[in-house]
This record gives structure tokens, C-alpha cells and sequence, in this order.
């Protein structure tokens, strides 16, 4: 193939983005070449912007979740998707941004907790641009031999499952180290697509009550809208105000499972106040070094005997049981409307700068909008139904 296409590349910490353009590639046996049809902006491409993690080989194409339409399959028998059956040309897909990882080191085998694993290579954040289309900020994406590839369902629209994007893995991952119970209350601090699908996820676990601390009125908004029993504003509270709100809807004991998604890193000791004698906590924002903090470990964990967990990443089984829990559950959560706005590659310094500044719930690259398109903006409709659920009206 030698058609030209263009993609945006981020060229360093803090520099300009760029849309470039650059050849298609051959497709080699076992590849994939995908026409994007989406894919996110999220915190992480915000980190990348402002060089906060180590190791990143710019020039970069970003975007490590993406959907895209399958259009050119290498020689050869077809690669097979996670549940084995032949990937086929025009199927709808996402994969795991997660390559290479060895499957034969400790981590790998023993741990199983392959995101740990020192190969581990990653889609938009690790993979340079000057090497091929390793990002979704493009028209194009190559998937090279061994990518988990994990088709979309029909009846889930791709636009919906770009809405939860890297946080519904994410969080479907801390929900689950929480091991929430039903009638348990848990709270979320940080409102934006993480803390969000994290406070889905735990009314679909069965807690009692949901609280999301967070920031600023249009996520917390959002929040409500998903379900939310109770938001607290952090521009409007102390962190001393915010735990004794939290005692005060708990009988004095605090929440049983907390989930921190704010990547701040003062949330932390705050979120051990929040939470129970004997509960557990769990720390996934921490994604980047945003610096230190401080806790007393005698008040704030032992004595506390409480359970303390990190979350990094998300593996392959995360990603398929996020499709499978967004096409299930589509009619109770208008997964879309987490979309604040769709922009072309020409807008995605634009998107990006939305993002930074928190103006957007979710925003997406769409290569399919013209570059003279005001960036758009997503409504669906909705109707509330009883006890915090939702059903979608709009058309599939």
C-alpha cells in the first residue's frame, strides 16, 4: 500500500501538536490495518503533553484507545480475536493498547500480572511515530502480530464504548480488587471518566450507596445523571468537611470500599479518612508521579486495620469484560452521553487543551469529521428510572 494518510503526532513535552502525512504500511502475516473510526482523549495524553512519564519515545502518535473497521489483513491464515474466532475484514474491533508483553517472565507466569511485565509496550504512550501507526490520533492504526484484538458486538455502538474508553477497564479493574458487596457504600473520589465508570460499575455490584467527590459542575453532573446517590463538590468542601459528610451518610463508620481516581496525590491519606475500620481502599489515579504526600501509618492504615490496594492498568480480560458489561447494560446507561464533544485530527490540540482544563466529560478524535466541522457536541436523550438506573431513548 502506498496511499498517503494523515496522523497527529505529538512531538514532545509541551510542543505544538502536528498532523502529518505518511504512507500506509505493507500489512505483514498476523497484522491488521484498521481504518479508525475513534479514539480517546484521556488524562494520559495529557501526562505525555506535559512530559509526567518516564520513558516515552517522542515523536508519538497518541490515543491507546481506539475502535476502528478492520480494512487490510496480512498474507496468511487470519489472526484470531480474544475469543478465537478469525478476525475478518470489515469487522468493528478494539484491542488491548497493551504489546508485547512476553508471557513467559515472573510477572507473566507466576504473578499473572502481566502489567508488570518488563516488555510491556503500549499503544500511543510508548511506541514511537516514526516507527508506524502505533496510535489512534490517525486515519489508520496498525495492529502488528500478537495485538489482543477484541471485537465490538453489533448491538453496542463504538461511539458508546469510546464514552467509557480507558476508564471502564480501568475502573472495572479497581471495582474489582475492591471486591464490593451488595448493600456496601462506596465512595469515588475523582469525577472524571475513570471515577465515573468506577461509580457505574459499583451500582452494577450491587452497593447500597454511591458518593463521587469530585470536580467541576459539568462531571459531577455527569455523576448524577450515571447514578450517583451523593456528589460533593471539592471546590465547595475541606477535606475535614468531606469525611465527616461521609460519616455523617454512614452511621459515623465511613465508607466500605473507597476508590481514588483524582491522580492527586493528597487524596490519598484523605481517601484512608473516608473509608471504614477494616475497609478497603483502593488507589488507581495514581498513574504518573504527581509528587509525594504524607499519612500517618498508625491513625491512617494500621490501626485503621485497613486494606490498601493499587491499581495500575488493565489486561486483555478487563478490556473484553468492558464490552461485554457496555453492550449488556446500553439500555440502562446512555453511554454516550459521557461524549461532551467529537473533534477532527486538525482539532486535537484543541481537544487536548479541553481536556487539561476539564472542560469536557469525554472528547473524541473522529479522522471521519471534516476539518472545517465546529467540533460537536453529543446529546442523548434519557429517562431516570427508579433507584439511580437509567434508560436510554435514543435509537441504535
Amino acid at each position: 500500500m502506498s496511499a498517503a494518510i494523515s496522523v497527529v503526532v505529538m512531538p514532545g513535552p509541551e510542543a505544538p501538536l502536528q498532523v502529518r502525512s505518511t504512507p500506509l504500511p505493507e500489512v505483514e502475516p498476523g497484522g491488521v490495518l484498521l481504518r479508525t473510526l475513534g479514539s480517546e482523549v484521556c488524562g494520559t495524553d495529557v501526562h505525555l503533553w506535559h512530559g509526567q512519564l518516564s520513558g516515552v519515545p517522542y515523536p508519538i502518535t497518541p490515543g491507546h484507545v481506539s475502535v476502528g473497521q478492520v480494512a487490510a489483513l496480512g498474507p496468511g491464515e487470519a489472526p484470531r480475536d480474544v475469543d478465537g474466532m478469525p478476525v475478518r475484514l470489515g469487522q468493528v474491533v478494539t484491542f488491548l493498547d497493551v504489546y508485547g508483553t512476553c508471557g513467559r517472565c515472573w510477572y507473566c507466569t507466576v504473578a499473572h500480572a502481566s502489567t508488570r511485565c518488563p516488555q510491556r509496550q503500549v499503544y500511543g504512550v510508548t511506541m514511537c511515530a516514526d516507527d508506524g501507526l502505533f496510535g489512534g490520533w490517525g486515519e489508520y492504526i496498525y495492529l502488528a502480530p500478537g495485538v489482543h484484538i477484541v471485537p465490538l458486538p453489533e448491538e453496542l455502538d463504538w461511539r458508546a464504548f469510546l464514552a467509557g474508553g480507558c476508564g471502564m477497564p480501568t475502573a472495572l479493574h479497581a471495582v474489582t480488587l475492591g471486591e464490593i458487596g451488595f448493600g456496601d457504600t462506596v465512595v469515588v473520589q475523582g469525577a472524571g471518566p475513570v471515577g465515573l465508570c468506577a461509580a457505574v460499575l459499583a451500582q452494577l455490584r450491587g452497593a447500597g450507596r454511591v458518593i463521587v467527590i469530585g470536580g467541576p459542575q459539568v462531571r459531577l453532573a455527569a455523576a448524577r445523571r450515571f447514578g450517583a446517590d451523593t456528589v460533593i463538590d471539592i471546590g465547595e468542601s475541606t477535606a475535614e468537611e468531606r469525611i465527616e459528610r461521609v460519616r455523617a451518610l454512614t452511621g459515623g463508620r465511613g465508607a466500605d470500599v473507597t476508590i481514588e481516581a483524582t491522580g492527586v496525590p493528597g487524596a490519598v491519606p484523605e481517601g484512608m479518612r473516608l473509608t471504614r475500620d477494616a475497609g478497603r481502599y483502593i488507589v488507581v489515579g495514581q498513574y504518573t508521579d504527581a509528587g509525594d504526600t504524607s499519612l500517618n501509618p498508625h491513625l491512617d492504615l494500621n490501626r485503621k486495620h485497613l486494606c490498601v490496594r493499587g491499581c495500575w492498568g488493565s489486561d486483555a480480560g478487563h478490556v473484553w469484560r468492558s464490552v461485554r458489561v457496555m453492550a449488556r447494560y446500553a439500555g440502562l446507561f446512555p453511554w454516550t452521553e459521557l461524549i461532551s464533544r467529537e473533534y477532527s485530527l486538525d482539532q486535537a490540540q484543541s481537544a487536548l487543551e479541553a481536556v487539561a482544563r476539564q472542560e469536557v466529560v469525554k472528547a473524541l478524535i473522529v479522522p471521519g469529521r471534516s476539518p472545517d466541522e465546529k467540533p460537536s457536541r453529543r446529546r442523548v436523550p434519557w429517562n431516570r428510572l427508579s433507584g439511580g438506573q437509567f434508560r436510554s431513548t435514543y435509537a441504535r
